[in-house]
């Protein structure tokens, strides 16, 4: 049996902060109860989500980035792939199908409490390189999110400004309707994400609905001209010799279509949000995995055929020079077919659902970046507490994308390097994690599979990167900022408890009652004796007693326990402390596991101290290592020169001087 005991200082110290906050600070500060914390959560001590939703509505959160690619892929397939845009969609199809889709329902099925893909490449590797992984990691994440924000805020602004009605009154003022359109998105979700979900919902039918009926009545008019058909298969057969040679273009092409895929990393982000059984744990949520699978499926499908029909309804009805800057249809071809075959009516219409749905795409970009950022940094010590709360990071989101806005002058053009790097890395990582994951699992047909998937992606990228270097330096640049930040944060917020709870065991809980009972009879305090166990002999401990006793002045009479401290793994930010008890001889020894010697002790110290009616004291000695080398050894490895750290922390967690903890430091 388990006793767990929260730092009770620590709590009250909360409570007490908590009562001086005004009602806006609580408000903006609030946050979910359940905080997910990531892959290294105990799944059986996890709970359900709450404000969860269906997951169709779910998918329309993650599906207002997706499908609002309807709005500019066409035309972008049309000038990288030119006669061969349908083929080059079809080949965009088929790995989104046979490749995106399966990998992502496998990382579903791995990482069902929102963690991502992520979480499945940090279980690889651990210690300090799984950190600093998911820290690279998160800075491609953070690129494509937050030019997936600004990108479309800045084609949304495009769109107004193009439009006949709004032109002379917008012309010039991209920069000042793009920030004004993210303080709106921000809004949105200050205001709750149930409010977000339900705007995406609203959204997403109306714009759906509508490229639907452009794309069947386009189609319909390809059809009622079949020699369109027959002519552009002559055309693309004759400028590659046979549909292999077609097939072979398609593919060196293919990666510049691929931009629109964020959509399936954010559909694993967000599933807590998505409603499963009502007997789903954290630990098995089969009912959301099973939900979130068809959330991905439904998604992918819908959009396959989507593309596929406006790919060729496009090509083969816009004359080639409209594609280009300057033409009619450059980056809005659905909406010139739309004013074209269906009036200037419905056209309108149109460009009023694609705006809106253009605007509301970093909203999964949004959705993404506020479930990644509170599973990873703060539980890895290198972010504030605060960032756990959705409000604040939803500022500071802001913040970034508006001086991204602002440095890019909201074009469109010079962000998409950027935003495809950022999606192609998370997409690559996806798929590597899965690949990784099978083959050491020795599943080896899925294995190979994913191998091969990977490869593709791994192509996609190198060749985005090839093609638009500038989008890895911007990515880089993201990747270092978070690095700075985190290694800032993590330095300044080391000296905190870290601790959540100190949990005894049955024989240790025992052991310390005895020295509880035994001080009180005297009374004295209850005395521990730090120490860094080597041999972990009797002659060790009778050898620490007695220099300790001399050294201190410690009576005879008064009974000591012996303090270890056993790193569990030091790059880890905030852990319960395990205490276990031991006898080696006449001493009793208690045993604490944690992330850091000075925080694992300090917690005991704590905990006892808040069960007995005189602080106890313990007994330390000097460090032989130089001050900076023992600052390093404490941030890296969880040791350094305990005695000060000790002092420092309990001094921090407890501001009443005479509830401290008495601490001597000798020999």
């Amino acid at each position: 049996m388990r006793w767990p005991y929260p730092c009770a200082v620590s709590s009250a110290t909360g409570a007490r902060a908590h009562k001086t906050q005004s009602r806006f600070s609580r408000w903006f500060l609030e946050r979910d109860e359940t905080d997910a914390q990531g892959p290294y959560e105990n799944p059986d001590e996890a709970v359900s989500q709450h404000h969860v939703k269906p997951w169709y509505a779910v998918m329309c959160l993650t599906g207002v980035d997706y499908f609002s690619t309807l709005g500019y892929q066409p035309g972008i397939a049309a000038v990288s792939a030119g006669i061969l845009a349908p083929v080059a969609t079809l080949v965009l199809v088929l790995i989104t199908l046979f490749g995106a889709l399966p990998m992502y329902r496998r990382v579903a099925k791995e990482s069902p409490n929102g963690d991502g893909s992520l979480s499945m490449l940090a279980k690889l590797l651990s210690y300090w390189p799984s950190k600093m992984l998911v820290l690279g990691l998160i800075g491609f994440i953070a690129t494509g999110f937050i030019f997936t924000m600004t990108l479309s805020a800045a084609d949304a602004t495009a769109h107004m400004v193009e439009n006949p009605l709004l032109k002379e009154s917008l012309e010039g003022k991209q920069v000042i309707i793009t920030l004004l359109l993210l303080t709106l998105l921000a809004a949105v979700f200050l205001k709750g994400f149930s409010e977000a979900i339900g705007v995406a919902v609203v959204l997403v039918v109306a714009y759906l609905g509508l490229s639907i009926v452009v794309i069947v009545r386009g189609l319909m008019e390809v059809f009622r001209h079949a020699s369109l058909i027959s002519q552009w298969s002559e055309h693309a057969v004759a400028q590659n010799g046979n549909w292999l040679g077609v097939f072979g273009a398609a593919m060196l092409v293919f990666p510049a279509l691929a931009l629109g895929l964020s959509g399936f990393e954010t559909g694993v982000l967000v599933m807590p949000q998505v409603k499963g059984d009502a007997t789903d744990t954290r630990g098995n949520p089969a009912g959301r995995i099973r939900n979130a699978k068809k959330l991905l499926a439904t998604a992918a499908l819908m959009m396959s055929v989507l593309l596929i029909g406006s790919s060729l309804a496009t090509t083969l009805l816009i004359p080639p020079a409209e594609f280009q800057p300057g033409g009619e249809a450059n980056g809005r071809a659905l909406a010139y077919l739309a004013h074209e075959f269906l009036g200037e009516g419905f056209g309108t219409a149109y460009d009023v659902s694609t705006i809106l749905i253009l605007w509301f795409a970093g909203a999964s970009a949004m959705a993404g970046l506020l479930n990644v950022v509170p599973r990873y940094l703060p539980r890895f010590g290198m972010a504030p507490d605060w960032a756990k709360a959705v409000r604040p990071l939803v500022v500071v989101i802001w913040g970034i994308a508006a001086v991204v806005t602002i440095i890019f002058k909201a074009s469109v053009d010079d962000q998409a390097a950027a935003y495809a790097t950022g999606v192609l890395a998370l997409m690559t990582s996806a798929a590597v994690a899965v690949a990784l994951t099978e083959l050491r699992r020795k599943h080896w047909l899925p294995g190979c599979y994913f191998s091969l998937i990977s490869a593709i992606f791994i192509y996609t990228f190198v060749q985005n990167v090839l093609t638009h270097p500038g989008g890895l330096w911007i990515s880089l640049m993201f990747v270092a900022a978070i690095m700075v930040v985190s290694i800032w944060s993590r330095t300044n917020r080391s000296l905190e408890l870290r601790v959540n709870a100190v949990i005894w065991d049955e024989g240790a809980r025992a052991m310390l009652d005895d020295a509880i009972a035994q001080a009180q009879a005297k009374p004295c305090p209850v005395r521990f004796i730090a120490n860094k166990r080597e041999s972990g002999d009797e002659d060790e401990y009778n050898y620490k007693a007695l220099e300790v006793r001399l050294d201190n002045h410690i009576p005879n009479e008064s009974a000591t326990l012996f303090l270890e401290a056993v790193i569990s793994d030091a790059s880890d930010f905030e852990a319960p402390v395990e205490v276990t008890s031991s006898v080696v001889g006449r001493h009793r020894i208690l045993r604490a596991k944690g992330t850091a010697v000075p925080n694992v002790l300090a917690a005991v110290l704590l905990d006892v101290n808040s069960r007995t009616n005189e602080p106890p004291h313990c007994y330390f000695e000097w460090s032989e290592k130089g001050p900076v080398q023992s600052a390093l050894r404490f941030l890296v490895t969880g040791e350094g020169d305990t005695p000060p750290l000790v002092h420092e922390i309990i001094r921090r967690t407890q501001p009443e001087e005479r509830w401290r903890p008495q601490l001597h430091v000798g020999g």
